[in-house]
């Protein structure tokens, strides 16, 4: 059966707001990761996605921005399995691994990777950027961990997240971005989750 799209004003096809912000986003986030932070201007990335300008000032204010606004996406996507009611059954290693396992897919993928590579180089608003890299993926990714593991009892949560997220997360994002290994899954990701749950658990 097939859909008929919706229709917006002059008969194009109405494309949904968070479909909007994701085109937005990734084509920023290509061109920040394939021709630098000077490329990635608003008209840049509006003719990138496709899109008005004026379409990309509905998501950004300026380019200054956009780092923080592609990295909140990205923690967007493993937020909601934080939040959700625990899986009925299954041990406490199971469900934190699977949920370290939906922060890799995200900050470990390719585009990640090149984001990475981009902020630890040297260009005009890198301090800006990187405070925002801090506080979209960092930080809030810190904060959805150890509010889980609050919930599970752990004696220091905060710290706990911590250790979790160096093993899991950035070491091997250091190892991609030297180009030792590819992104995720490559570089036997899950594998060293697994590995930093059972001590967790073992400690437990």
């Amino acid at each position: 059966m097939t859909t008929t799209p919706l229709v917006a004003a002059r008969g194009r096809p109405a494309v949904p707001e968070e479909e909007l912000k994701r085109q937005v986003l990734r084509a920023a986030a290509h061109l920040l990761t394939t021709r630098g932070y000077a490329a990635a201007t608003i008209e840049a990335v509006a003719r990138e996605a496709g899109v008005a300008k004026k379409t990309v000032y509905r998501f950004v204010s300026n380019r200054e921005e956009l780092v923080g606004a592609i990295v909140g996406s990205w923690t967007d996507e493993f937020a909601g399995g934080f939040a959700a009611p625990d899986e009925a059954g299954l041990p406490a290693a199971e469900r934190l691994a699977l949920r370290l396992e939906a922060v890799a897919r995200n900050v470990l993928c390719a585009e990640a990777v090149g984001m990475y590579r981009l902020l630890i180089g040297e260009f005009p608003g890198r301090e800006a950027a990187l405070a925002d890299y801090a506080r979209y993926g960092i930080e809030r990714g810190r904060r959805f961990l150890a509010e889980w593991l609050a919930a599970e009892e752990e004696t220091d949560p905060v710290m706990m997240a911590d250790l979790l997220l160096s093993m899991c997360i950035a070491e091997p994002l250091r190892q991609m971005a030297l180009g030792l290994c590819g992104p995720w899954p490559e570089g036997g990701g899950a594998a060293r989750i697994r590995a930093a749950v059972s001590l967790w658990d073992a400690a437990r």
